[in-house]
């Protein structure tokens, strides 16, 4: 990585270094609801504190009201879409408060939030509409300070949707407000921010506080069945699994567009903050900001993380000025402990064949993890229940379990799915295998050194306007 800004000393707290340091995650296996949240308690090693006969995560929010109050901090289309499915969940809840970097972005989102949560909305099963919106302008904030005035604004819950380049400094603002988290994936985009998330989620275990990761494949029942199937055997040993997102690629928002919404030209900070895909110390490249996915399945199949990296990559079709830093394609050979192998592919290429989802092959059959479909000596075997709409399913489990006061907690193999992305784009960027321990214990900071507009973003255009762009077998990436 290129035109870096090399920040103090980085978390090597114990509670970072005792979370994930060279150590393997446990999956959440489980078909139901139940089991999915007793697994969510193994996890969390012991539970949550206790305070006066409820545990902190309970005494939350339950002292004179029940109802959940949410802050939104990002005004996007994802946070759009997950507020309005944690609105869709069982029992009182309300959103509370709106943050996002631009005013526009506040501005625009509750019609649409509105207008969404009323598609198909049961007032019989789920009380009255209205409740569950109360968002005054007094509680709509704009800033890159915003989220911490949402915190502050009141709420129990919050929900960190913003670009990840930020999810680090508002995941550990949340927990020290002593709030419950849900944030989307992946939740950093350099070591440091990885063990930045997994020292604030061990504050939260130990505040017994509910953490939500936007990897909702692991609440999807099809994907639940086929890994607990794969875990016990049903292909022998996994031997390699494969793994894909190759497509055409997202949106682009360029000045022009930028002057067009809000009506002044950018600085350069507010620039890279807006058109957020396209730098890594906001996106993390492609690889992290979709990719996670697929590699988290794997890690998930494997009950592990892998061990070492190496690849290729690079910037063939998206060159222009607007596409910032990242590639617009990866290929990368993922290798765990037990010798297993990981193919990853990802490409952002328009014109060229979709793929997506995941392989295992073991030493007794396959599996289409994606289709839930088992090839083996016993015959084949295909998922036929209700897959449902696992990100709503996500937000189902995590308020169940703040109601319930149960320990749930996904911080873990987020930061770990997060860091097995990182490690990726480490190996296509250098053009050199990289081990996990070297990519995990990296100081290398992509954060800016000031969060305001008026000041420079960590990485600056030439004078034409191209921005640095990583170089195999010149770029430092650990």
């Amino acid at each position: 990585m290129v035109e870096r800004i090399e920040l103090g000393a980085a978390d090597d707290t114990p509670a970072a270094q005792q979370a994930l340091g060279g150590q393997s995650v446990s999956p959440v296996r489980a078909a139901s609801r139940r089991d999915f949240v007793k697994a969510s308690s193994a996890i969390v090693a012991g539970g949550a504190a206790m305070v006066s006969g409820l545990s902190i995560a309970r005494s939350a929010h339950i002292v004179g009201d029940d109802r959940l109050k949410i802050a939104l901090v990002g005004c996007g289309g994802r946070g759009r879409g997950a507020v309005v499915e944690a609105l869709r969940t069982e029992g009182k809840v309300t959103l509370w408060a709106l943050a996002d970097a631009f005013e526009s972005s506040v501005r625009n989102i509750l019609p649409r939030i509105e207008r969404d949560l009323a598609d198909g909305y049961d007032e019989k099963k789920m009380g009255p509409r209205g409740e569950r919106i109360d968002v005054p302008a007094e509680r709509q904030f704009s800033g890159l300070d915003a989220y911490q005035k949402a915190i502050d604004s009141g709420v129990d819950v919050v929900l960190l949707t913003t670009p990840p380049g930020f999810r680090p400094i508002h995941f550990a603002a949340a927990v020290a407000a002593g709030k419950h988290v849900f944030m989307e994936k992946p939740v950093a985009v350099d070591a440091p921010g990885v063990r930045k998330v997994l020292a604030a989620g061990a504050e939260a275990k130990s505040k017994g506080l509910a953490v939500g990761v936007g990897l909702q494949r692991r609440h999807d029942p099809s994907y639940i069945e086929t890994i607990d199937r794969l875990q016990n055997g049903a292909i022998g040993d996994i031997l390699l699994t494969r793994v894909y997102w190759n497509g055409e690629g997202v949106w682009v928002r360029n000045r022009a567009k930028f002057i067009e919404t809000h009506g002044h030209e950018p600085t350069e900070m507010e620039y890279q903050v807006n058109n957020w895909y396209y730098f890594n110390w906001l996106c993390g490249d492609h690889i992290a900001e979709q990719h996670i996915h697929n590699l988290d399945v794997s890690n998930w199949l494997k009950n592990a993380h892998p061990v070492e990296a190496g690849g290729m990559g690079g910037r063939q079709v998206r060159t222009g000025k607007d596409y910032g830093q990242i590639f617009d394609h990866h290929f990368i050979e993922f290798t765990y402990a037990d010798g297993c192998t990981m193919m990853s592919q990802c490409r952002h290429m328009r014109g060229t064949t979709y793929r997506g989802g995941e392989l295992a092959t073991g030493s007794a059959g396959t599996a289409d993890i994606d289709g839930a479909l088992i090839h083996s000596p016993q015959g084949k075997w295909n998922y036929q229940g209700d897959r449902g709409r696992p990100t709503q399913r996500e937000h189902d489990d995590l308020f169940a379990a703040i109601r319930r006061g149960e320990p749930y907690n996904e911080s873990e193999y987020g930061a770990t799915s997060t860091m097995t992305a990182i490690l990726g784009r480490m190996a296509t960027y250098s053009g050199k295998v990289i081990r996990w321990d070297e990519a995990f214990n990296s100081n290398i900071d992509l954060s800016p050194g000031v969060y305001d507009f008026a000041a420079d973003p960590p990485v600056m255009p030439d004078a034409d306007g191209n921005y640095p762009v990583p170089v195999p077998g010149k770029s430092v990436v650990v």
